[in-house]
């Protein structure tokens, strides 16, 4: 990991240096922070350092609420992360710095590095004196050349003084080429980068910004680049072996194992005390408020529930995933006591668990929802339930989530921003001098497309045409645009994601603070953490659940009645006699458009007639003509047809029409006589469109 870390006080203190701006009388100077390159090893002691060594960097460039004393460096509920309001760059504190589990490397961009570079050595070994005492045998002189002319960074006369500095300061060095890019060629791309990032065009009569030799180089280049520089520094015979034998050492000390240093494969919850079980197991804890939900929903007569009951406890004791209901209940729990509309949707829906946790309000049994959907003995994934809850308010539920659980277990989702085709011509005219009215006018000409697809969609596009004439004018422009395909521009919050694990969060992913309002965010994206096996919790922000709260809260200030959606009966007849008008305008899921044409030719008359609606109007439906026959069976204008006489039980709730996923587990189930689990092992694993050959 290279990073820039904050430079070395010279003596007792250090005078507050005023930025030189035009309005204080100088240019604008690009005075760079010295960078550092930190390697974990040691396993988890090294990766967890290097985790909040990166994180100290992100809360040290947000500069405001993150300094104190809190666990990430700040006090309040949020740990020292909250709005910020100066930001900058990420940068390393000397404070931060530890002194276990890593190996530093010194390169050209280091303090060290640019003294040498500026021919100081005397000043290069006062600057290695506290590297030297805090990493001990942990510390190496990077030594990199790229054919650059002069002295600095890159250059033969640098990486030769490096070797020379380290053999006479009794410091190991090491050859690396300071890679950035996998192959040959993609200099250009990155000197885009980092026009891009410093906000500067590429000026083609100096040299590149990136030398053009970043690239990862195979043995025998490396091995000839430590004999030229053995050779410059004047060591003699066998240093270059000693250069190379030295890399190899401190790369194999340098291993991190996936599984049992970061928790690839495993699970991290939240410690089970945090959600109510003290003495006794999660596990327990769960089946007593299963227990007590079945009371308290009048089911506690009834032997199919209880078996229904047991048999997910069964499957979730299984997995021990207990401390995943307990927490998912308690977070519901959190949001209904602020008075916040939630509500859970998705697969989860079909655990009876859930339902009799609080955490989904649909009976999975009335309802015909499988808890094989969501999980079951022979699919071990990570559940996955997702909650609704007013738009409004969705922050305030992440504050709350956060007290609840401790600024150390709980961090946002990133979700990262890549190149696609508009962008990249921005970004890539902007760096060769282009005019920006003509780069915005070639950006806007693309429709949405990846940034790979440019020249594919100039001559596959009509309205591209004219672009497609004068694309030679362009130079190499469209060649940089298809090579900024996919990389990062940049990072944001994901809209929904939340990660809630145990104390040990910090240890296993970098964190930053989000723009705004300054809410941790893990650095993985939502396929990332959950290979890490940290439970993300999806709290969707919906606009309907703070409509229907405003017009709660609206009929109590006008007329003073409180009114409990909740308690609102599901089989009114002047409500679906109002819906069968198809005037459903602002009604929540069936007001588009199309949608209200389905709504007037099905005619619901019942909360299950709603739901199949609903289910129809998906483009998978549409496209497989399944709405016209299960329309015209409905109303008796065509017979009911079943594909098999065994399959008339799972399909005779919709006329014969597959229309839910349940269905189809059923039918694979009773086909081949697997049961149910297997079949929804076999539909998570069919490809998708995109992964079709």
């Amino acid at each position: 990991m290279d990073l820039a870390v904050a430079s070395y006080a010279e003596g007792a203190s250090r005078a507050v240096v005023r930025p030189r701006t035009p309005a204080r009388g100088g240019a604008f100077v690009d005075e760079s922070a010295p960078r550092v390159t930190f390697l974990a090893r040691d396993g988890a002691r090294g990766w967890a350092e290097l985790c909040r060594l990166v994180t100290a960097a992100h809360a040290r460039g947000a500069v405001g609420p993150l300094e104190g004393s809190g666990p990430l460096g700040g006090s309040g509920p949020l740990g020292g992360f909250g709005p910020s309001g100066v930001t900058g760059p990420p940068l390393v504190g000397r404070a931060a710095l530890p002194a276990d589990g890593l190996t530093v490397l010194l390169g050209p961009a280091s303090e060290v590095g640019r003294a040498l570079a500026a021919g100081r050595p005397d000043r290069a070994a006062a600057l290695l004196a506290p590297w030297r005492e805090m990493y001990g045998d942990g510390l190496r002189l990077e030594a990199v050349h790229h054919g650059r002319p002069g002295t600095g960074p890159g250059s033969l006369r640098l990486a030769a003084r490096t070797l020379g500095f380290a053999a006479g300061q009794g410091v190991r060095a090491v050859l690396t080429n300071a890679v950035r890019y996998a192959d040959p060629g993609q200099g250009p791309i990155a000197d885009v980068l980092d026009s891009a990032r410093r906000l500067v065009p590429v000026d083609p009569r100096r040299s590149p910004l990136d030398s053009g030799e970043r690239w990862l180089k195979g043995e025998d280049a490396m091995r000839e680049t430590a004999e030229r520089i053995a050779s410059a520094a004047g060591l003699g015979q066998g240093a270059a072996a000693r250069l190379l034998a030295e890399t190899r050492h401190t790369a194999e000390a340098c291993r991190v194992d996936p599984a049992a240093d970061i928790g690839v494969g495993g699970v991290h919850f939240p410690e089970p005390h945090l959600v109510g079980a003290g003495r006794r197991t999660a596990q327990r804890v769960l089946a007593s408020r299963a227990a007590a939900g079945m009371v308290l929903r009048g089911h506690d007569r009834n032997p199919a529930y209880w078996e229904r009951m047991h048999r997910e406890l069964d499957i979730i004791a299984h997995h021990n995933f207990a401390t995943y209901f307990l927490t998912v209940a308690q977070v519901v729990d959190d949001v209904r006591e602020m008075g916040i509309r939630v509500a859970a949707r998705g697969s989860g829906a079909g655990s009876l668990v859930n339902h009799l946790l609080g955490i989904a309000h649909a009976d999975p049994v009335e309802h015909g929802l499988l808890m094989e959907r969501f999980l079951s003995k022979r699919r071990f994934v990570l559940p996955d339930i997702d909650i609704d809850v007013e738009s409004a308010r969705r922050l305030d539920v992440y504050r709350r989530i956060i007290e609840r659980f401790g600024p150390e277990r709980v961090a946002t989702v990133a979700m990262p921003e890549t190149y696609r085709v508009r962008h990249a011509i921005r970004d890539v005219g902007a760096a060769l001098s282009m005019d920006p009215a003509e780069t915005d006018r070639l950006a806007k000409a693309f429709p949405h497309i990846r940034a790979r697809d440019a020249r594919a969609a100039m001559e596959e596009l009509p309205e591209l045409k004219e672009v497609a004439r004068n694309q030679d004018r362009y130079g190499r422009l469209w060649e940089l645009v298809e090579g900024l395909d996919a990389l990062p521009r940049g990072i944001a919050m994901h809209p929904c994601g939340v990660l809630l694990s145990d104390a040990g969060l910090m240890d296993r992913t970098p964190v930053m603070p989000t723009s705004g309002e300054g809410f941790p965010m893990a650095q993985f994206d939502k396929e990332d953490v959950e290979d890490l096996g940290l439970l993300k919790l999806d709290v969707l922000g919906v606009r309907m659940q703070s409509a229907m709260a405003h017009a709660v809260a609206e009929v109590k200030r006008a007329s003073g009645a409180d009114v409990d959606l909740d308690a609102v009966p599901p089989d009114d007849p002047e409500t679906y006699r109002l819906i069968r008008t198809a005037e459903t305008l602002g009604c929540f899921q069936i007001e588009s458009p199309g949608q209200r044409d389905l709504v007037g030719r099905l005619q619901p008359a019942t909360f299950h007639d709603l739901v199949v609606d609903i289910s129809l109007f998906r483009p998978g439906p549409v496209a497989a003509d399944m709405v016209r026959p299960f329309i015209e069976a409905r109303h008796g204008r065509a017979p009911v047809r079943y594909p098999h006489p065994d399959l008339e039980e799972p399909l005779s709730g919709t006329y014969g029409v597959v229309v839910f996923h349940e269905q189809i587990i059923e039918m694979v189930a009773i086909m081949t006589g697997c049961g149910r689990a297997r079949p929804t092992g076999c539909g998570a694993g069919s490809p998708t469109p995109s992964r079709r050959g």
